[in-house]
């Protein structure tokens, strides 16, 4: 039944196609598998709507960067998937983030097939599924072994993108870390490696903005989504297999269905035990402090000197072999100035030709 609709997709747009004209071509597919499948659903990408913006049209349900018209009564979780998209020119299939963010949501007990319509090929995705949520996992886990957090603001258009901002800057502060705020526009592994003291970065960005899951040689540290950092942050959050996994960081703000509030700070779920699977080390529980508590500014006697650390940054810096030029003042004798070279750089002057 897919050969003549996969042979006129083809011929009609060729290599690429509009977001309008992908749409006129997953309604002819429902029109053909509806007679077989009567519960069908044609899923849409879900734009995101600028701040302040009203809609009194009820809006469908958006999971995964799309929106679904599910009936009354329905859920997602009783859906089987079937992905048309892709191209054979693409490095890898793992690299696709529309197909990344699906796969890493969907229900594990559900059934996921892909189909690409320049070869035709239909395949099953669970052992792909498998490895995406694994990769997730190791990412959650090199979250909380970090100590220094990079919140790339990829987003200032999306309603509560300061919200959120605010959100995490408190998660990694109650989680014993610390976080710095950078707008760099797109992320590129040129720019986040000019921040070589930070572990880890997050992105935010709207849900069809999020990165797809890169090569181990992509990008020099990690970036994670809002919702793994959640889950690496939050004690409170629930354990892997059970929690969602959310592309929007406006999930996890207060007012959302998935947010799960931190635990007090005499809770027992701050001094579980946590091991490392990553280095096997202890990790020490981190000391509680609500957000925007007033800091003492009193000075402590000390017995003797001591060192205090004053920010991740300045620690990295110390410990590196070269820390830049040093201008060593009183230390290097004066002399005269005396001219220098004329020229460029390949023929100076007193140099022969030869």
């Amino acid at each position: 039944m897919l050969e003549p609709w996969l042979h006129d997709w083809k011929r009609s747009r060729g290599q690429r196609c509009s977001f309008w004209e992908t749409r006129r071509m997953a309604e002819a597919l429902a029109t053909l598998l509806r007679p077989r499948y009567l519960d069908l659903l044609v899923s849409s990408p879900a734009l995101p709507l600028p701040t302040g913006y009203l809609n009194s049209v009820p809006e469908p349900l958006e999971r995964f960067g799309r929106c679904f018209p599910l009936a009354p009564g329905r859920c997602l979780e009783e859906y089987g998937a079937f992905y048309v998209g892709g191209s054979k020119d693409s490095p890898g299939s793992d690299l696709d983030p529309d197909l990344s963010r699906l796969l890493l949501g969907w229900a594990p007990g559900q059934p996921f097939s892909s189909c690409c319509p320049e070869t035709g090929q239909c395949q099953d995705e669970s052992a792909r599924a498998g490895r995406l949520r694994a990769r997730r996992q190791y990412l959650v886990e090199r979250a909380r072994d970090a100590h220094v957090v990079g919140l790339l603001v990829g987003t200032l258009g999306v309603a509560r993108y300061r919200e959120a901002l605010t959100h995490f800057r408190n998660l990694t502060q109650a989680a014993g870390k610390r976080s710095y705020v950078l707008a760099l526009g797109r992320p590129t592994p040129a720019k986040l490696a000019n921040f070589p003291e930070v572990d880890v970065f997050v992105l935010l960005a709207c849900p069809l903005g999020a990165l797809a899951p890169q090569p181990s040689g992509g990008f020099f540290r990690p970036v994670l989504a809002p919702c793994e950092l959640e889950a690496a942050c939050n004690p409170a959050w629930p354990p892997p297999g059970l929690a969602p996994h959310l592309t929007h960081y406006a999930d996890m703000l207060p007012g959302s269905p998935f947010h799960v509030p931190l635990p007090p700070p005499d809770s027992e779920l701050w001094d579980t035990p946590d091991v490392s699977l990553i280095t096997g080390e202890l990790r020490p529980a981190p000391t509680w402090k609500p957000p925007n508590a007033p800091g003492c500014s009193a000075l402590t006697p000390r017995p003797q000197l001591e060192l205090a650390e004053s920010s991740p940054a300045a620690l990295f810096l110390s410990s590196r072999s070269w820390q830049g030029l040093e201008p060593r003042l009183g230390q290097t004798p004066v002399t005269g100035a005396v001219s220098g070279r004329r020229g460029i750089a390949i023929a100076y002057e007193d140099e022969g030709n030869s």
